[in-house]
């Protein structure tokens, strides 16, 4: 993500946090003095909201450990002043991974909040004899503890992008196909996400942007479930394009554009001998004449590290991809032979027909794809 500081590693996971953290933390330093804190109590309010912080992150290390578990990969874990993002490869498609995997984070919580339990019950005077261990009159610990207890359930709350609704999808997934699993959880969580909204209306306007949040959410994971069954059962080269243009290294930026402005494409692929070497996007290609000229060599602005799909990799799988990364333009193999291209907006294209022809005339045009 940008503007993001990396921390370092935890379990091989790569950790940032972003930047609008300490926008967050100034906020608490001046809502405290305004109040008149002291020094210690603002530090100790600083502190606090660190220590959640630390509970947050060990909730999405603890999703992360989890998939560990099925071989799913943990791209990063990101720190916001929201909360925390541990950004799965892919989320388990089996319904007891996913139950596993969506339990964990709040299981990480409640553990938190018994060791602390724990703490505070065993010696409570340890936390009233030191001035620094107390909070607005209540134990840091124990403020802690309920703070855990608090984002346990808040997370377990039946409605996407929360755990809650991963775990309920999870479960109808064991009597129902996963797409209209999902659709009946998105719906639940929409229903308890206007309820959100109509109390947030009347008692709390925080509540409206949790409701908000929710909303917005479950329909989101329901369109993208929605998709994927669409694409289920394709593969790359169903829907490669076997039409495009080249650039050779040697060529320069003006042949680009010239390409551009003639035709549809907006990426191209750089070959040299039937070897790709690399792609040239709009974007990349508009930045390199406005810095080099259009006498600029392709081969010096290009993008080299491009990788190749296989013609028999899943449809949906490659399209999570186009999703999470910024390549416009993929070469396509087949037994090592260059095949064709493809690019995210051919796989909206398929989508689109997908969605007009429906279900009954799939067969159809299943039979026309494997005629091409």
């Amino acid at each position: 993500m940008k503007w993001s500081l990396s921390l370092g590693r935890v379990s091989g996971i790569q950790v940032y946090i972003h930047w609008t953290f300490l926008i967050l933390v100034g906020w608490i330093v001046l809502q405290n003095a305004s109040r008149g804190q002291s020094v210690d109590q603002i530090l100790l309010a600083v502190a606090f909201l660190l220590a959640i912080f630390l509970c947050v992150f060990l909730h999405e290390l603890g999703h992360a450990l989890a998939a560990r578990q099925y071989n799913i990969k943990t791209r990063d874990i990101t720190m916001l002043p929201i909360g925390g993002l541990a950004r799965l490869e892919t989320i388990p498609e089996e319904p007891k991974q996913e139950l596993i995997v969506a339990l964990a984070g709040p299981a990480v919580n409640l553990v938190i909040a018994a060791v602390l339990g724990l703490l505070v019950s065993a010696d409570p005077s340890s936390v009233e004899n030191f001035d620094m261990m107390t909070l607005n009159g209540q134990s840091f610990l124990y403020t802690l503890m309920v703070a855990n207890l608090v984002l346990a359930l808040f997370n377990l709350i039946p409605a996407f992008p929360m755990d809650g609704g991963r775990v309920l999808r999870a479960l109808l997934s064991f009597r129902l196909p996963r797409p209209q699993a999902t659709r009946i959880a998105a719906g639940i969580g929409q229903v308890l996400a206007i309820g959100f909204i109509f109390i947030g209306l009347f008692y709390n306007p925080f509540l409206l942007l949790i409701g908000f949040f929710i909303f917005l959410g479950a329909q989101a994971e329901s369109n993208f479930a929605q998709t994927r069954s669409l694409l289920q059962g394709y593969r790359v080269e169903d829907v490669v394009m076997t039409r495009y243009q080249t650039l050779h290294p040697d060529d320069e930026i003006g042949r680009a554009v010239d390409l551009l402005l003639d035709g549809q494409a907006t990426a191209f692929l750089v070959e040299s001998e039937e070897v790709v070497q690399g792609s040239l996007s709009r974007k990349e290609m508009i930045k390199a004449l406005a810095t080099y000229g259009k006498s600029a060599r392709i081969g010096d602005v290009m993008r080299t590290e491009v990788r190749q799909l296989r013609a028999e990799e899943p449809l949906e799988k490659v399209y999570q991809y186009f999703q999470e990364q910024r390549d416009a333009l993929l070469p396509v193999v087949k037994q090592g032979r260059l095949i064709g291209v493809l690019d995210k907006e051919n796989i909206h294209e398929f989508i689109m027909v997908q969605n007009a022809v429906g279900n009954d005339n799939r067969t159809s045009v299943d039979r026309k794809l494997q005629t091409q």
